[in-house]
């Protein structure tokens, strides 16, 4: 019988913030807070390989429960000896519950207390998530960190609506709760509420009371005003235990993760690296910058001086805007090895800083950095 070791250890508090530092240990590794993980919706973070993926630093990788669900199928993935096998990734996966994509790709037919009946947004079949169904696969796909299915309500809605998504939330995170999983793998509860700060509050304190072994912010990022966001995940770290993990699920752009690790969080989950990366858009410590620009074309210069990734080892800005401009490959998984390098960079030296009782004065002037660029 397999052993669970998942743990969390807090190993440095910041004086003049909320912000921490602490290590994540499961069955397949060691995991350094503050954590961005890459997403690999079907297995694959699209367009580089695990080996790449070491390379760059990953130590935890996301894979969604509804995308392998519809395709190949949890019972193809168990085949293959689970997730971890099947793509070749020794170290850390998450999976979420696919309840943010129930809610936001599929075309819903009926929600009740049972829970979900939608048709597919790939070819229009019918499938069933409950607490139990999602509970089912995510331990057929054997990730370390499985997410509690949740209900996720769109912005704005209606308070009222909001209110009964969050009792309804904890009635399927007990269901979620009291499933059978492998003994390697820890339980994550997600709190909802939306924007209403009392809501927040009853779901953070409803689902501490069941004692999951981490716990996420979900239902943010969803359309509402970065300010608002902000100001709603200060006030949610406030009801977290400070002895388990804090997740903050889809956020976001570098800006977003300084000043959320300022306000308590310790783990990051985003398609933005990748998916900007594939479209020409990179991250720099100088501020974004757009590689299809004119003037880029006889640039000699590195795509980030103070980057040490393959791509800015070995590259010019010049070549990359070439590569792109002739729609070649290679210019995707270049630029995708400078994004993710660059975001894992980031969250290493927030650690680096912590560590150090200064993040306050390296975050503000990362912000600075940042905001100095831009040259889109």
């Amino acid at each position: 019988m397999e052993v669970s070791i998942f743990s969390f250890k807090l190993d440095f508090l910041d004086k003049n913030t909320k912000a921490r530092a602490g290590t994540i240990k499961t069955k397949h590794g060691t995991i350094e807070t503050p954590i961005f993980m890459p997403v690999g919706t079907v297995g694959s973070v699209k367009t580089v390989t695990p080996d790449e993926l070491k390379d760059i630093g990953a130590e935890i990788i996301l894979g969604n429960t509804y995308h392998l669900h519809l395709r190949p199928g949890e019972d193809i993935v168990e085949h293959f000896g689970g997730l971890h096998s099947f793509i070749k990734w020794d170290r850390n996966i998450l999976t979420d519950s696919g309840g943010f994509q129930v809610f936001s790709l599929a075309e819903l037919n009926k929600i009740t207390e049972d829970g979900v009946t939608f048709k597919s947004h790939i070819d229009g079949s019918k499938h069933f998530f409950s607490p139990e169904v999602s509970m089912e696969i995510q331990k057929k796909l054997g990730s370390d960190i499985v997410m509690a299915f949740d209900e996720c309500v769109p912005y704005p809605s209606e308070k009222i609506y909001v209110a009964k998504s969050v009792d309804r939330t904890k009635r399927w995170a007990e269901r979620c709760k009291s499933y059978p999983l492998k003994d390697h793998q820890a339980l994550f509860g997600i709190i909802q509420g939306s924007t209403f700060k009392d809501l927040r509050e009853i779901s953070s304190k409803q689902l501490v009371d069941l004692d999951f072994s981490g716990y996420a912010v979900g239902g943010l990022s969803v359309g509402e005003e970065i300010p608002l966001m902000y100001e709603i995940t200060d006030f949610t770290t406030d009801y977290m235990p400070k002895e388990k993990p804090r997740y903050l699920m889809g956020v976001g752009t570098p800006e977003d993760i300084l000043n959320c690790i300022g306000y308590g969080i310790d783990m990051f989950d985003c398609v933005m690296p990748t998916r900007n990366a594939r479209n020409g858009l990179l991250f720099t410590s100088e501020g974004r910058l757009s590689i299809k620009r004119a003037d880029l074309i006889k640039s000699d210069d590195p795509l980030d001086k103070n980057c040490s990734c393959y791509t800015c080892r070995n590259f010019s800005r010049g070549y990359l805007r070439h590569l792109f401009k002739a729609g070649e490959i290679l210019s995707m998984r270049l630029n995708t090895i400078h994004n993710l390098s660059f975001y894992i960079s980031l969250v290493k030296s927030a650690r680096n800083a912590i560590r150090e009782g200064c993040y306050d004065k390296f975050r503000d002037n990362m912000l600075i950095q940042l905001k100095g660029g831009n040259n889109v």
